[in-house]
């Protein structure tokens, strides 16, 4: 196995997503800091940290070797599952918004369900490695990985936060289809996601409001369908060549967290649809071009994981995209190296610093 430089098409696909990204979320921010009451620089500042250490972080996974990782991914996913599991004892975590999902380190709030995003990713990777033909029997194959599904969907569907077990999902699915597990067994599981969300829309109204809101966007303007109504209005608004940079009128008390979920509806209102395409093509490049990379790997568990970050990456651009132009329910995921939000700033670009690491091995 030969030892490369990091690929460079991808990583300057990567580059641009955060330059284009970061000065994107500069123009967001303004509409933040006007009901907020916090100053520019601060939120900016932030962000700016979040993005160095991240960049850092990239460049340390860059250059760690992946394999380091196969051994220690049991106990990984353990040490996210017990992390999450913390947001639940009081004392340890805050709730906003009626979820609990972040834990508070002194003046920091760490999501450990993004660390659990994470470390689901290697674990599938190494234990479908292992696995080769046994992953196509029931078994040993389907029934064990949908016990992990399982463990992670329970934890996720008690704080709640159904659009992050749905990037996992993607991810994991991702995982399963390239080691080799059977198309039929997807279709089961498909039953089983249709059992789950009806049973979650009779106990959980937030579900079921979703769902509403999904099939009729006007049924409740002022409640529910607010933010989609809000969103398709930024969309639309801004055309084809958008209002300008920093023009946007929605994301001024109107986009609900402009600098997080709701950032593709500011960058469409700005740059249009030429700007926003030109924006998915970058988050479709980089899928493209990293799985053409990960179909050259040899080693098992480094095609796994590669493919499961890239898919899991790429697949919760599109779910945030899709979420606010409306082709998919509202699911409050941030769009990745864009939006607000460190945790996930953070691993992200650790994800694609393993991803470039991976890269380096033919």
């Amino acid at each position: 196995m030969r030892v490369r430089k990091p690929d460079r098409v991808l990583l300057l696909i990567v580059l641009c997503l955060i330059v284009v990204g970061f000065a994107i979320f500069l123009s967001a921010s303004l509409g933040q800091v006007g009901r907020d009451s916090v100053s520019f620089a601060f939120v900016a500042l932030k962000q700016l940290g979040v993005l160095l250490g991240g960049l850092i972080l990239m460049i340390v996974f860059a250059n760690l070797p992946y394999k380091h990782l196969k051994p220690y991914s049991p106990y990984l996913f353990a040490l996210a599952i017990v992390l999450t599991s913390l947001v639940f004892v009081p004392g340890f975590s805050f709730t906003y918004g009626g979820a609990k999902r972040w834990l508070e380190l002194g003046p920091l709030t760490f999501q450990p369900s993004e660390f659990l995003k994470f470390a689901f990713i290697i674990f599938l990777a190494a234990w479908a490695g292992a696995r080769k033909d046994r992953l196509q029997h029931l078994g040993e194959g389907f029934l064990p990985f949908l016990i992990f599904l399982g463990i992670v969907g329970g934890l996720m569907f008690l704080q709640p936060d159904t659009g992050t077990f749905i990037v996992m999902i993607i991810g994991a699915l991702g995982i399963f289809v390239t080691a080799g597990g059977r198309w039929r067994y997807l279709f089961f599981l498909f039953l089983l996601g249709v059992m789950a969300i009806g049973f979650l829309a009779i106990t959980r109204p937030y579900v079921r409001d979703r769902i509403e809101t999904f099939l009729n966007p006007k049924h409740d303007l002022t409640g529910s369908s607010y933010q989609i109504n809000q969103s398709l209005i930024a969309i639309g608004s801004g055309g084809l060549l958008g209002r300008g940079f920093g023009q946007s009128v929605q994301k001024f008390n109107f986009l609900p967290q402009p600098i997080g979920d709701s950032i593709f509806a500011v960058t469409s209102e700005e740059f249009g649809l030429l700007g926003a395409s030109l924006l998915i093509i970058l988050y479709l490049a980089f899928a493209l071009w990293g799985l053409k990379i990960m179909s050259r790997v040899v080693d098992p568990f480094g095609r796994l994981l590669g493919t499961g970050l890239i898919i899991l990456i790429t697949g919760q651009a599109l779910v945030n995209i899709g979420a606010m132009l409306g082709l998919l329910p509202l699911t409050g995921v941030p769009l990745p190296f864009i939006s607000h939000g460190g945790t996930a700033l953070l691993f992200a670009l650790i994800e694609v610093g393993i991803i470039l690491n991976i890269s380096k091995t033919k």
